[in-house]
C-alpha cells in the first residue's frame, strides 16, 4: 500500500536543511508519496530582526547540525546572511515561492526547496525577498513559478495560506512542537514518524514505514 508522508518544514529552518538528504531519500522510496507542507513557522509573527545575539545562537546551532549531518554551513552564509542587519529573518517569501512551484510544477517542489536552502546556507545569498527568489526559480527553469512570485496574485496567496494552514492544523492535531515533523498516512491510520534517526540513520525511517 502506498503511504503518504506529510513533511512539515520551514525553508529557513536549519534542522530542515540538515534533514534534506534523508527527505530526498524518502521521496525516492517505492510506495512513499511525499507531500511538502510549509508551516510558516518563521513568517508573519514568527519573523524577526537578525541581531548579534540571534546570529550567534543560529551559528552555534548550525555548527551542531553540520557535525551531525554533514550538511555544510559556509562562511559566506555566516558573514552575508547572519551578518546582515538590514533584512528580517523571514521565511514568508520563500514559503510563497514554494507554493508557486507547487501550483505550477509540483514534482519539482523538493528540488526548489533544496535550491533555496543551498542558496542560503552554502552560497550565502538572500532568500528573503521575492525578487531574489524569482531569479533563483528562473535559473532552475521554473519560469512560470518565477513569474507568479514576481507579481503574487490572490490565487497564489490563497493557496499559500491554505498550505500553511493545513500544516499548522496537522501540528496541532498531533501535538508537534517544531519542524521538521513527518506524519505518515496509510489511508487506514495516520501517525507521527519517529524521525530522531533522520540525521544519522535515514534507513531507520524506511524500516519504520515498511513495518507500519
Amino acid at each position: 500500500m502506498t503511504k503518504t508522508l506529510h513533511y512539515l518544514f520551514d525553508p529557513l529552518c536549519g534542522w530542515c536543511y540538515g534533514a534534506a538528504p534523508a527527505v530526498s531519500g524518502l521521496s525516492a522510496f517505492p510506495g512513499v508519496s511525499l507531500e511538502l507542507l510549509p508551516t510558516g513557522l518563521f513568517s508573519g509573527e514568527g519573523a524577526r530582526p537578525m541581531d548579534d545575539a540571534f546570529a550567534a545562537y543560529a551559528w552555534s546551532n548550525d555548527q551542531r547540525i553540520e557535525r551531525l549531518t554533514g550538511q555544510r554551513f559556509s562562511e559566506q552564509y555566516r558573514n552575508r546572511v547572519l551578518g546582515d542587519r538590514q533584512r528580517l529573518f523571514d521565511s514568508g517569501p520563500a514559503t510563497v515561492a514554494l507554493s508557486a512551484v507547487s501550483l505550477t510544477d509540483p514534482g519539482r517542489e523538493l528540488e526548489a526547496l533544496k535550491a533555496i536552502q543551498h542558496a542560503r546556507y552554502v552560497d550565502g545569498n538572500d532568500v528573503t525577498s521575492l525578487a531574489a527568489l524569482a531569479d533563483l526559480l528562473g535559473a532552475l527553469g521554473l519560469e512560470e513559478a518565477a513569474a507568479k512570485i514576481a507579481q503574487p496574485d490572490a490565487d497564489l496567496l490563497g493557496a499559500n495560506r491554505a498550505r500553511t494552514g493545513r500544516a499548522q492544523a496537522l501540528m496541532r492535531e498531533f501535538g508537534a512542537r517544531g519542524v521538521p515533523t513527518l506524519i505518515a498516512d496509510s489511508g487506514a491510520k495516520r501517525w507521527v514518524v519517529d524521525h530522531a534517526a533522520i540525521y544519522s540513520n535515514p534507513q531507520a525511517l524506511i524500516r519504520q514505514l515498511e513495518a507500519a
